[in-house]
């Protein structure tokens, strides 16, 4: 068996669903729930891969403590 996504066009929903009902021996629809709940969880989740990747190898551009807040500490002076 093999997964695969599939976009369809909103008028043609109705078709695509009525195809799928008459071939429900080959084919399963699975919701993914993750997706029902954020439509990017799959580009995040290799994004913060990525990001601890990074960090785990030490090629990540980290700053110090000091300078986080030194530089937090100026953006909330130009807001007074």
């Amino acid at each position: 068996m093999q997964t695969i996504s599939v976009q369809i066009q909103d008028g043609f929903i109705q078709n695509f669903m009525s195809y799928v009902k008459s071939h429900t021996e080959k084919i399963t629809i699975v919701t993914d729930e993750n997706l029902e709940l954020d439509p990017y969880f799959y580009e995040r989740k290799k994004q913060l891969q990525k990001d601890l990747q990074e960090v785990e190898n030490g090629t990540a551009q980290m700053i110090s403590h000091d300078d986080l807040w030194t530089n937090i500490n100026k953006h909330l002076d130009t807001l007074k």
